[in-house]
């Protein structure tokens, strides 16, 4: 089973604020769910959920507009908070100190209703920053990482253009062509619609 919530709000991030729509995923069955990102809206999340548990919400990064609502969902349905703790400092502009959060490991194995996803330290675009493939269902949740068209932004603090297209190359680019690419933001793609476009993308330089 498979569902997006899309919830809006703002991103934040050294002095400035977007307005951005977020893709809040969830992966499971009928029984339990993981939430990939809770972003803006933990009521509108949390009503998508229904009556299931939540094994955990799982934070592809630490950017405000994908933890935002961590805290309060994590309340509404207590479950753990995880995140590779090297977005700890991203982390901390939000929470400061008080929320805590269980680390996630690369190569680690998160499970609900008979779905896995294997984390993937996947850095670049946050120094914690991971992708969750599902290869049962064919899939990867790329957060901020990996777009329709193109890398993740590495214009800002904590972030490097290198490190990213090294993650998208040794981590994504050799997934399946088939993989369905799930984003933090907008349309889904593939990693056969991406995977030509590396050297374009080097090449641009961002």
């Amino acid at each position: 089973m498979l569902d997006r919530v899309i919830t809006s709000g703002t991103f934040s991030l050294d002095g400035g604020t977007w307005d951005v729509d977020n893709n809040v995923w969830l992966v499971g069955g009928a029984r339990e769910v993981l939430v990939i990102d809770a972003a803006h809206d933990a009521r509108a999340i949390a009503d998508r959920v229904g009556g299931r548990t939540v094994r955990a919400i799982v934070c592809t990064h630490a950017h405000n507009d994908h933890i935002n609502a961590a805290r309060e969902l994590a309340a509404l349905t207590g479950a753990p908070i995880r995140l590779h703790p090297a977005d700890q400092v991203l982390w901390e502009q939000v929470y400061g100190d008080e929320v805590p959060y269980q680390p996630l490991a690369d190569g680690e194995k998160l499970e609900a209703g008979g779905i896995t996803l294997e984390v993937l330290h996947t850095p670049g675009h946050s120094p914690g920053a991971v992708c969750l493939h599902a290869a049962d269902l064919c899939a990867v949740f790329s957060g901020d990482t990996l777009f329709k068209g193109g890398p993740g932004a590495t214009g800002r603090s904590y972030s490097s253009f290198e490190t990213i297209i090294e993650s998208i190359r040794d981590r994504l680019l050799t997934l399946p062509g088939e993989t369905v690419v799930h984003t933090g933001h907008g349309d889904s793609t593939s990693i056969r619609a991406e995977a030509p476009h590396l050297e374009e993308w080097i090449a641009r330089g961002h």
